[in-house]
């Protein structure tokens, strides 16, 4: 029996809300969190609002949840089916002659859709809004105090007066400019000279701007710069290849940053890797319906019900422990991007349509 346009529809859209329910509720509860986080972190800070530390947290959380969103497309989908199930609507749809292939398309087509937009309209957004968390972080922490532990960013360069070693807090613009920084250098011979605490700095022509500085030289006593530069041999490339993640530069701007770090002689292998990952995303939320639908079209009657979820949840846990493997491989050259962003797609989907296959027909 072939399904009805009605049909298509009502069940394209129970799978779509039961997954923007998951997504939104998991989002609630990623932003409580963090907002409790870093209420914490800053109640030493008179100057912060509770204004500014919602914002912060509500701007970087959409980064955050995009990395789960894959599980949200299957416990949305296992919710679904399972709902369908437990009202007897997959027993009547079933009776009318419907397979399991088409209660599984109208979602499968929703998956695309839903990845499509994901990587060309939400991730550029989430970057975006990464960025602005940062800058409200910079105003929330401001200057570090010396002493204070943290593993930040680091990058060495060198310059006509010697070299220097960088940390920053954060980073803005993918390294361009730097917040809570420190700096230690070194004279040609590799003695130390001075320690430098700022605010801030900006990458300009062969020089960092620092402001709010304090210097501190070995032998003479602290000083204090309103700016102050500091030479350096590194280009834009070459910080960003130091302080930018891969996961925070816009699906649109990958391309670009690629070839220009190829031209520069630089490894481009996790961006690349990034790009592939954001390309294969609407397939991996497809075969994450095909898992989910594999283990929740079990009539409710027949029982088992908690093996089934528990089933579906251990499959997208293997999943997510394959794709990072690959990832890991990928980073590290010893695997293609392409093979390392394309097999947790293949094998997921290729699992649950195996799994449908055997039960639907034999």
């Amino acid at each position: 029996m072939r399904l009805s346009l009605t049909l298509w529809r009502y069940f394209g859209m129970r799978f779509l809300l039961s997954a923007i329910a998951v997504f939104a509720g998991v989002l609630g509860l990623v932003a409580l969190l963090d907002s409790v986080e870093l209420m914490r972190r800053t109640s030493g800070h008179a100057h912060v609002t509770a204004l500014l530390v919602f914002k912060t947290s509500l701007f970087r959380v959409p980064m955050v949840t995009e990395r789960i969103m894959p599980f949200c497309v299957l416990i949305g989908a296992m919710s679904c089916y399972l709902n369908l199930s437990r009202r007897n609507e997959l027993v009547i749809a079933r009776a009318a002659g419907i397979s399991a292939w088409q209660f599984v398309a109208p979602a499968v087509v929703v998956a695309l859709v839903l990845g499509a937009v994901a990587t060309t309209v939400y991730n550029p957004i989430a970057a975006y809004l990464l960025e602005q968390s940062k800058t409200y972080e910079a105003e929330i922490f401001g200057k570090r105090e010396f002493g204070v532990q943290e593993t930040g960013f680091w990058v060495r360069q060198r310059s006509p007066d010697g070299q220097s070693i960088i940390n920053a807090r954060s980073t803005l613009e993918q390294g361009i400019q730097l917040t809570g920084v420190t700096v230690f250098t070194f004279d040609h011979d590799g003695r130390f000279q001075d320690r430098i605490e700022a605010k801030g700095a900006t990458l300009r022509e062969g020089s960092w701007l620092l402001t709010d500085a304090k210097v501190y030289p070995s032998n003479a006593a602290p000083s204090d710069f309103q700016s102050y530069t500091l030479k350096t041999n590194l280009s834009p490339e070459q910080v960003r290849e130091s302080f930018a993640t891969p996961e925070t530069l816009p699906f649109w701007e990958l391309p670009d940053y690629i070839a220009t770090a190829e031209n520069a002689g630089l490894s481009s292998a996790a961006y690349r890797l990034q790009y592939q990952k954001l390309l294969s995303r609407p397939f991996l939320l497809a075969s994450m319906v095909m898992l989910a639908a594999s283990f929740s079209l079990r009539f409710f009657r027949f029982g088992g019900v908690q093996t089934m979820v528990l089933g579906g949840i251990l499959s997208g846990f293997l999943l997510y422990v394959l794709s990072k493997v690959t990832e890991d491989m990928s980073k590290a050259e010893l695997l293609s991007p392409v093979v390392a962003a394309w097999a947790p797609v293949f094998i997921g989907g290729l699992t649950g349509f195996l799994v449908l296959l055997y039960q639907e027909d034999g």
